[in-house]
């Protein structure tokens, strides 16, 4: 049995009548009657009554149809979803974010996004740039907005897109001295104890503030690593220290908690849409099309 034997009963069924289910299929009547003939052999059951007056399906015949029509539905279904996975309007995208992107780069993107692809099912998880990285290459995340980009040991499988760059400051206890100032200078942080990013957790973060306290001539005495920057400043607020982190801080708004500008300024940290290398999946693919776009615009 084919699908075409389906299409014939179905459409002798409809015109009740061999030459004109014929003249409708495009074929001559002899071949569609011995098609139909062959399908009740191979059922074993009569599909149609034949009369002078041309034909019925049998009580065999309407289930078979039944069913018949439910086959070719879901088959043209079938097409028309493949075709749309294939122009990634349907699917599903597990995408990795900082809290700061969620603030800072992701929201036009994904307001974008769904506006073009409404029928591609997101996923987002919340995850510290190390995690993502993992996740990325172990292909449980299909993308990740990480800071810095992928680390030298990934680079052979992972590949990046620079989104955007962000300066760091410092998070002063309220209560604290230089919490009155307009900036802070670097060289002030020299005796008093740092909070900054997780190496573990956030290597780029904790190498950029590092580095721009050795860029002043000191070395910085860290009292404690954050996991993440509500941490950070959670731990800045108990005044347990000063703390160093990208500008995307501020959207925050951490009662007890200072924000302001190193002096001299740092050069700040990069954030990077980051997927693995090699063929890209359609949805990911019109995913990176509306990242450029927006951040072209």
């Amino acid at each position: 049995m084919e699908l075409r034997h389906l299409r014939y009963a179905l459409t002798l069924s409809e015109h009740a009548h061999f030459g004109r289910a014929a003249a409708a299929l495009g074929i001559r009547q002899p071949p569609l009657s011995q098609q139909i003939k062959a399908l009740e052999t191979e059922l074993g059951v009569r599909l149609f009554d034949r009369t002078g007056h041309g034909v019925r399906p049998t009580a065999a015949g309407e289930a078979f149809l039944a069913r018949a029509r439910q086959v070719l539905d879901h088959l043209d279904l079938a097409v028309r979803d493949a075709a749309d996975a294939g122009r990634g309007e349907t699917g599903s995208l597990a995408i990795g974010f900082l809290g700061t992107a969620l603030a800072a780069v992701l929201p036009e993107v994904l307001t974008a996004f769904r506006t073009r692809r409404p029928q591609v099912r997101l996923e987002l998880r919340e995850l510290p740039s190390a995690r993502q990285v993992e996740a990325l290459l172990d292909g449980s995340l299909d993308a990740g907005v990480i800071c810095g980009p992928p680390p030298s040991a990934a680079r052979r499988r992972l590949t990046s897109l620079p989104l955007g760059r962000e300066s760091l400051v410092a998070a002063v206890p309220s209560g604290h001295p230089l919490a009155s100032a307009a900036s802070v200078p670097v060289r002030a942080l020299d005796s008093e104890p740092l909070i900054l990013s997780s190496r573990q957790a956030e290597p780029a973060a904790a190498d950029a503030a590092l580095a721009v306290c050795r860029a002043a001539g000191i070395e910085p005495g860290v009292a404690h690593e954050a996991h993440n920057l509500h941490t950070l400043l959670g731990l800045v607020a108990c005044g347990l220290g000063i703390g160093i982190g990208p500008a995307g801080m501020r959207r925050f708004r951490h009662v007890g908690v200072t924000l302001l500008p190193l002096e001299p300024a740092a050069a700040g940290l990069e954030f990077h849409l980051t997927h693995r290398f090699g063929p890209v999946p359609s949805a990911l693919g019109a995913f990176l099309r509306t990242v450029r776009q927006v951040h072209r615009a």
